[in-house]
């Protein structure tokens, strides 16, 4: 990655370098190509003036436990959006997860036991579980890269067919062995303290949940994985010309399939968290994660063209998109209000990428 202070001094350089008219076209489309962080910043400060407790620490400490509860998902289908597809199933995966981690972890004295004959589980249990869940959003990862891969379906239909499936599954469990569509709830001790409990330094007196750190470790993996490993240069290789890329040796099918296990690793692993973290688990669980996380890749940069994003760049598209929905609710906004502004700003962010897409080529 090319140092920051460099670009802009080549950026400054080359400004210079230009005539009026072309002046004025670089500032046009550098307004244009960054609208919508101008007007998040805008919003931001709109906000403040109306309600400055936007800044204080509780706040904060919100805005910091949606971003680490968000961007492993997001991480997994920028992925998917880097190989020009998406994955419409991650939410649905995680309603599965998430049911299956809480019936599995609930304490012993819980009411509406979904497993009467399991006693209170202890940190062995939890991270066996734990272990069980990735595998499983994995395996649906898996099936999603194989048909994409292997019959050269389009990840929309692939992933849109698995979400009813899954989606399926969910309500089946949920509905099973006696439970009866209930909610699942009365987790373990150790399962709260594993994900909620904390032993961060505290932020204006607030504890910070441990799942937190736990993002925060997830997001160096995937940073590695997609910067200094063949895999991850396989998979831009693949997502910016798969014909090219097989030519030079690149296992396209296997590339495409292991992008979309690992993004079913990471939805596994957010339902575990989800499981704990809103502690009362319905088959509705899940539903339209996908859509903020795609929106956030795309606000990050990683472009359904292919072949271009960063895991910083996810992060940073995670952190501002949470801005907008603390900003909203701290504006108190109508709830159904805020699906249109959400429809609207992934609307924006899909065009602003592709216009820097059609003025590169």
């Amino acid at each position: 990655m090319k140092n920051p202070v460099t670009s802009i001094k080549e950026t400054s350089a080359r400004y210079k370098t230009l005539d009026a008219q072309d002046k004025k076209r670089f500032w046009v489309d550098g307004i244009l190509n960054n609208a919508i962080y101008i007007i998040l910043v805008i919003f931001l400060i709109y906000t403040y003036t109306k309600n400055p407790l936007i800044v204080s620490p509780s706040a904060i400490v919100n805005l910091l436990t949606l971003v680490a509860a968000n961007l492993p998902m997001a991480l997994g289908i920028g992925g998917c959006i880097v190989l020009t597809g998406t994955d419409l199933s991650a939410g649905r995966i995680v309603g599965l997860t998430a049911g299956l981690s809480a019936a599995l972890l609930q304490g012993a004295s819980a009411a509406n036991k979904y497993f009467e004959n399991l006693g209170e589980p202890g940190i062995g249990m939890v991270l066996l579980v734990l272990l069980l869940v990735l595998v499983i959003g994995g395996l649906v990862g898996m099936v999603n890269g194989f048909f994409v891969a292997r019959f050269q379906l389009h990840p929309f239909i692939v992933t849109l067919a698995t979400q009813m499936i899954v989606y399926g599954a969910c309500l089946i469990f949920y509905n099973s062995n006696g439970n009866n569509g209930q909610p699942i709830s009365g987790l373990s001790q150790a399962f709260r303290n594993f994900v909620t409990g904390s032993i961060l330094p505290k932020f204006g007196g607030l504890a910070i949940p441990n799942y937190v750190l736990y993002a925060i470790v997830v997001f160096i993996i995937m940073w590695f994985v997609w910067n200094k490993t063949t895999f991850g240069k396989n998979m831009f290789a693949v997502g910016s010309n798969p014909e090219a890329a097989n030519v030079s040796g690149v296992n396209v099918f296997f590339t495409t399939m292991m992008v979309h296990t690992l993004a079913g690793v990471t939805y596994g692993y957010t339902g575990l968290i989800e499981s704990a973290r809103i502690a009362s688990n319905v088959a509705n669980t899940g539903t339209n994660y996908e859509s903020d996380a795609i929106a956030a890749c795309v606000i990050g940069g990683v472009s359904f063209v292919g072949g271009t994003g960063t895991v910083g760049g996810v992060l940073l598209g995670v952190v501002l998109l949470r801005i907008i929905y603390v900003c909203l609710q701290f504006l108190s906004v109508d709830q159904n209000l805020q699906y249109v502004i959400k429809g609207a700003i992934i609307l924006l962010a899909c065009s602003i990428d592709m216009r820097k897409y059609l003025t590169r080529k």
